[in-house]
C-alpha cells in the first residue's frame, strides 16, 4: 500500500443463478467490485453457475470468495435454522471445498469466506457462529479471510480470528443504516436502507477516509471497515455500485482484493 494513499475492498453476492433461473446481473457488476461472495448451491449458484463465475472473477482480477449458507433454496438461505455447530462445521467445510475446487481447476485461489443470510445474521447475534465458522475455514485454509460484521466488537472479532490462526475482515454496508452501537438498523424500520446513491457513496468515503459514520439518530461514531458490501442485483444497484466506486477513485482511494492489503 503507498504511504498517505487509502485503500477499500468492494464486495458482492453473485453466483446466485440456478438451472434455468437467471438471478442478478453478475457481468456488469463483477468488473466494478474487487472480491465476488460466490454462492456456493446450498441457498443459491449450481455447479456450471459457480465454475462460469469464478471464470468471470478471474478474468476481472477479483478475489474470489465463497459464499456458503444453509441448505434452504427454497427459502434462499434467509431462514433461521436450528443446527448444531458440528452442522455449521460440516455446511461451511462442503461448501468452501466444492468452490475451492472450482476455483483451483482455474488456475487461481480462493481469497476468503462471507456467511450467507441467515447464517450471517445469525452470527451477528451470537458471536459463537463467528467462532464454529472460523474454526471451520482455518481447519481447511488457514490463508482463507472470513468476512464479518464489525461494530463495536471489532476488536473481539480480529482477537478471535487470531485465536482461530485466520484473518478477519470487517465489513461496511454501503447502502444501510447504522445504529450507535455500529449494528444494522434493522429493515423493518423506516430509513434501514440508503437508496440515494450520493448519501450512500458520501457515506463510504466518510467510513474510508475518516473511519467514522453518522448514525440514523444523527450520532456520529468512530467506524472502519476492510471490505465495503455493494449489492448489484438490479440496475439502481448497479448504478450505486458504479457512483461507489466513481467517488472513491475520485478522492484517490485505490480499489483492491482485500487478500491483498489485509495485515491482521
Amino acid at each position: 500500500m503507498q504511504q498517505n494513499r487509502k485503500v477499500i475492498d468492494l464486495n458482492s453476492d453473485v453466483g446466485e443463478s440456478f438451472g434455468n433461473y437467471t438471478i442478478g446481473l453478475d457481468e456488469e457488476v463483477v468488473p466494478l467490485i474487487s472480491s465476488a461472495n460466490i454462492a456456493c448451491g446450498f441457498h443459491a449458484g449450481d455447479p456450471s453457475v459457480m465454475r462460469r463465475t469464478v471464470r468471470l472473477a478471474l478474468a476481472n482480477g477479483v478475489g474470489p470468495g465463497a459464499h456458503p449458507g444453509y441448505p434452504d433454496l427454497m427459502g434462499f438461505g434467509r431462514r433461521n435454522m436450528d443446527v448444531t455447530p458440528d452442522e455449521i462445521r460440516d455446511y461451511v467445510a462442503y461448501q468452501v471445498g466444492a468452490l475451492t475446487a472450482f476455483v483451483k481447476a482455474e488456475g487461481g485461489k480462493l481469497q476468503h469466506v462471507k456467511p450467507h443470510g441467515a447464517l450471517y445474521t445469525m452470527a451477528v447475534i451470537n458471536p459463537a457462529i463467528w467462532q464454529t465458522v472460523a474454526e471451520a475455514i482455518a481447519s481447511i485454509d488457514r490463508d482463507l479471510i472470513l468476512f464479518v460484521l464489525g461494530g463495536s466488537n471489532r476488536d473481539a472479532l480480529k482477537a478471535m480470528g487470531k485465536t482461530a490462526g485466520i484473518r478477519i475482515a470487517c465489513e461496511f454496508f454501503a447502502d444501510r443504516a447504522y445504529n450507535p452501537d455500529g449494528s444494522l438498523v434493522s429493515r423493518r424500520e423506516p430509513g434501514a436502507v440508503i437508496k440515494d446513491h450520493e448519501v450512500a457513496a458520501a457515506r463510504v468515503l466518510k467510513m474510508v477516509t475518516e473511519g467514522r459514520v453518522v448514525c440514523a439518530n444523527g450520532e456520529e461514531i468512530a467506524l472502519s471497515g476492510d471490505t465495503v458490501c455493494v449489492h448489484g442485483d438490479n440496475p439502481s444497484a448497479l448504478a450505486l455500485v458504479a457512483r461507489i466506486r466513481e467517488t472513491l477513485e475520485n478522492a484517490g482511494v485505490a480499489i483492491q482484493p482485500v487478500g491483498t492489503f489485509l495485515q491482521d
